[in-house]
């Protein structure tokens, strides 16, 4: 199980994403608080893209991860372009859908709609790409593609509009370009290792996996798709029917900030994936729940480690910008949806081990439970309190809590596992202590930046303490490693 991992494609995956999320914090940070409604309408028309390219792909590229593992080289090229063609017919599917809504002028950003549509038609056949690239293990080059291009064109679409009077439609042109940039740039990359079967016929490919058994995992992987939209992206489309596109470009810079904590695990979760489903289909329970723990207590670690300095610094951090005072909304927000991605990392990925196992409808059944009470609970607060984007938050941090809690619990039901482990307990009590003694130390020696300090602190003591008792094995491995090389 382990020789198919590939450690190397993880780390690579890590660093081009904090690349992407260096970057992004810059204009986040410095370029997108001076223009909140044109970020809360790119945030609409990402959302918008959110809900409709799992449409266009209609579970393909789940299904693909899903039932290659049992076919030959042959037959898994033919399914890929099997999958090439069912997308391009929900994508005429969509048009004719979008068309309605649009004369129907549904919301109050109609005219953005062709952003969104055009982004979502690049996003489904990347989406599907991205897929067959994890099932080769060659995750790096496409995160590139897709993480660091968005990451150069939308600040550029806000200076331009800042700086050079163009329209926001001018600057969203380029933002929806830089998708087509991202299409041709990794369809040229796994085009080179990967070659696919075009056909008119399938015949021998529906020999070896049930078609109804296909189309039944597709519909649920569509629904749960679907469904994790409307779980987890949802207040970008109800925070400017309810509140404003400005409000929206507050929520949008906590979201960034807080998304920043969660690019271990989706490189993590990506690689396995593939390897969590053979597992399953082999009944490998034994390496599969070691796994699973193991994951969990890396992934709280490291977590935990950079959502304390956090906690620790990024009030005091933002104080000293020149654009603090646009920024300050969103402290509260990044707290809480903080917290919110660390509970999302430190069950593990239960997800995909539900997902790959023959009780896969339960994701559907969780997911969809999880959509609609987080849309209740922001319709309630977006509607009969004044808790705002704050009390958005709050409902995402409870419905996250919710969700995780039923997947841990059916997980132990149906293959009796369990994420956590006594040295994982002895992490999570540690952190919180160490956490509690950083923030009241007297620091005021030191002024504004105190709060360097605190952080240093938290992350030498912690690492220091988890590596003397071993208490995470993969950081003993890593250390020893660099140690090695530095001395060799």
């Amino acid at each position: 199980m382990d020789s198919k991992f590939s450690s190397k494609q993880a780390l690579l995956f890590s660093i081009i994403n904090y690349i992407g999320v260096a970057i992004g914090m810059i204009s986040t940070l410095f370029i997108y608080p001076n223009d909140k409604e044109f970020l809360g309408i790119v945030r609409f028309i990402d959302g918008f893209a959110q809900i409709l390219y799992p449409i266009m792909v209609f579970g393909a590229s789940t299904a693909l991860l899903n039932f290659q593992p049992q076919l030959n080289a042959f037959l898994q090229r033919k399914l890929f372009s099997y999958s090439v063609v069912s997308i391009v017919f929900m994508i005429l599917f969509c048009t004719f859908f979008v068309s309605i809504f649009y004369f129907l002028e549904v919301t109050k950003n109609t005219e953005y709609y062709i952003y969104g549509f055009i982004i979502a038609v690049f996003l489904a056949f990347v989406d599907l790409m991205k897929r067959q690239a994890y099932n080769l293990q060659k995750i790096a080059v496409p995160t590139f593609f897709e993480k660091i291009i968005p990451k150069i064109t939308l600040p550029l679409a806000f200076i331009l509009v800042l700086y050079f009077s163009f329209s926001y439609h001018q600057a969203l042109r380029i933002y929806t370009f830089s998708f087509l940039i991202i299409f041709i740039a990794i369809a040229w990359y796994l085009l080179r290792i990967f070659k696919p079967v075009f056909s008119f016929n399938y015949q021998d490919l529906f020999q070896e996996i049930s078609k109804k058994e296909y189309y039944k995992y597709s519909l649920y992987a569509f629904c749960a798709s679907l469904g994790s939209f409307f779980a987890f992206r949802i207040d970008s489309i109800m925070i400017p029917e309810f509140i404003s596109n400005e409000a929206n470009g507050d929520f949008n810079i906590g979201v960034n900030l807080a998304n920043a904590l969660m690019i271990p695990a989706t490189g993590v979760f990506a690689l396995y994936s593939p390897i969590i489903s053979e597992a399953l289909k082999n009944n490998d329970f034994k390496i599969l729940n070691l796994k699973y723990a193991e994951v969990a207590k890396n992934l709280y670690f490291i977590g935990i480690l950079m959502f304390g300095c956090l906690l620790l610094g990024i009030s005091d951090f933002i104080a000293l910008l020149p654009t603090a005072q646009k920024l300050a909304p969103t402290i509260p927000i990044l707290y809480i949806l903080g917290l919110n991605v660390i509970l999302n990392m430190a069950t593990g990925f239960n997800t995909e081990i539900i997902a790959y196992s023959k009780f896969y409808k339960f994701n559907l059944i969780a997911i969809l439970s999880l959509a609609i009470l987080n849309i209740g609970l922001n319709f309630l607060i977006l509607t009969q309190t004044y808790y705002g984007i704050i009390g958005v938050a709050y409902a995402s941090l409870f419905s996250m809590f919710i969700f995780n809690l039923i997947k841990m619990i059916f997980i132990y039901r149906k293959f009796k596992m369990v994420p956590f482990s006594m040295t994982y307990f002895k992490t999570v009590v540690l952190s919180i202590i160490l956490l509690g003694i950083c923030f009241v130390l007297p620091l005021d020696y030191f002024n504004k930046f105190g709060f360097i300090v605190r952080c240093i602190l938290f992350s030498f003591g912690f690492m220091s303490i988890v590596f003397m008792t071993g208490w995470v094995p993969e950081l003993n491995v890593n250390v020893i490693k660099i140690w090695k090389k530095l001395k060799s």
